[in-house]
């Protein structure tokens, strides 16, 4: 889309130009308060809820369960995107040894490289991955999920999940030093926002979510 033409400027008088600079300022202190409060709420993921048992209570009420485990150290030590790395410790693995290039950000039809998608999970993204028995209409629901949290985001079926579907994160920061994978068998909004609002974009690398759009 083209942007809208500028409209032609015309002289004014001095009183006129230093009423708009006290406007422009007035709007710039605004903006520049918005972002600090922004930024003490903890957009970006600095100051955002670390309480791992209130999320498993919350995933826990929906069916799902969660697991946590200790993150692995973040290397590009698997040189085919179809490797694996025997020291993962979640099945689908959620951090450590992974191959250099991560997949697209988006949702996809096919299954994605395990050791790919890692990666993506380090530059602060999370994972819904889905078995080949899960029904459709929980198919449906999860993609009307992603439609709403397409930023760091991948979709894609995996098919020895079963019936059940996956998330997945991995947390550092000053607050966590964990992975996180939740797997349930029922879409539940409220459990799947949880795990997002709390675990998106603080992964190891700390990625801005500008950088993470799909199809990046």
């Amino acid at each position: 889309m083209k942007a809208p033409k500028q409209r032609g400027t015309t002289p004014t008088r001095g009183g006129t130009n230093k009423r708009w600079l006290a406007v422009a300022v007035a709007v710039l202190g605004v903006a520049l308060g918005v972002a600090a409060v922004a930024a003490l709420a903890g957009i970006g993921g600095g100051g955002r809820s670390s309480d791992v048992s209130s999320l498993r209570s919350t995933l826990g009420a929906a069916g799902c369960t969660l697991q946590k485990a200790k993150a692995l150290p973040g290397v590009h030590s698997i040189h085919d995107p179809s490797g694996t790395s025997p020291t993962w410790n979640t099945d689908p693995p959620t951090s450590g040894p992974h191959y250099g290039i991560p997949a697209i950000f988006g949702r996809y039809e096919d299954q994605l490289e395990p050791a790919r998608v890692v990666h993506n999970l380090e530059h602060g993204g999370i994972f819904i991955l889905y078995g080949d028995k899960v029904p459709d209409s929980t198919v449906e629901q999860l993609i009307g999920f992603y439609d709403g949290h397409k930023t760091g985001t991948i979709m894609a079926p995996l098919n020895h999940l079963g019936g059940k579907f996956a998330l997945g994160a991995w947390v550092v920061d000053d607050k966590l030093d964990n992975a996180f994978l939740a797997k349930c068998t029922t879409f539940d909004e409220n459990a799947v926002s949880s795990f997002f609002d709390m675990l998106q974009f603080r992964g190891p690398e700390h990625y801005d979510p500008t950088q993470l759009q799909p199809g990046m």
